[in-house]
């Protein structure tokens, strides 16, 4: 098992990048999963839960946050800027609706990683770029379980944004390890995978299988 290393620079988010499943029967299989999906080669961690009270969200993130640090990873919280700051985590990740970017950053400060949804929302990239959106995620390119009536984005959409960013393009919605490869060609630095990896069998394979095609 990796240890802890101290974190000097900033990272670019890369290869997988997972988010919890929100309808996990405990937080003791929560973590049990996410800790195979970290034996895997996941090394991005998003938080999501926007049901439990915070309380419960901030026990939570708090071990998530252990977790991630033995094993050389990083938490994002999702949509929840308060939980954020008192859990410690690495970053924030925010939707259409969620907490300006101006304000998480001056309240997270410079050194937290975050990312802004934009799903086929190429002019809203930029402007999130712009405004120090450390990376962009956009989506959903497949079917997708959690989102099901979410917005189709476009392949060509993924290729414009890798050729006028510079920050790094994160793919969501029904990512498996079958489609990853077609994603990456058309210029994710990463793939955000709930089902993907989590309602596989073997959790830890399903990781490995999508993180080993990010690999040289």
């Amino acid at each position: 098992m990796p240890s802890p290393t101290m974190r000097v620079a900033k990272p670019r988010v890369s290869g997988l990048y997972i988010i919890t499943q929100p309808d996990c029967a405990s937080t003791a299989t929560l973590l049990s999963q996410v800790k195979l999906a970290l034996q895997g080669g996941a090394r991005w961690v998003q938080y999501r839960d926007k049901t439990a009270t915070f309380a419960h969200q901030l026990h939570t993130a708090c071990l998530l946050k252990q977790l991630c640090k033995t094993y050389q990873a990083w938490l994002i919280i999702n949509d929840h800027l308060p939980l954020a700051l008192q859990s410690q985590a690495d970053g924030l990740h925010l939707g259409q609706n969620d907490a300006q970017l101006k304000q998480a950053r001056q309240v997270l400060g410079q050194h937290a990683i975050i990312g802004v949804s934009c799903y086929n929302d190429l002019p809203r990239a930029k402007q999130m770029q712009d405004q120090g959106a450390d990376y962009v995620a956009f989506g959903r390119f497949f079917t997708s379980n959690t989102k099901p009536n979410a917005p189709q984005a476009e392949l060509s959409t993924l290729q414009l944004a890798k050729q006028q960013l510079r920050i790094p393009v994160v793919a969501i919605g029904g990512v498996t390890a079958n489609n990853t490869q077609q994603l990456i060609k058309h210029g994710a630095d990463s793939v955000a995978v709930i089902h993907g990896v989590f309602a596989q069998p073997d959790i830890t394979a399903a990781a490995q299988s999508i993180q080993q095609q990010f690999l040289p």
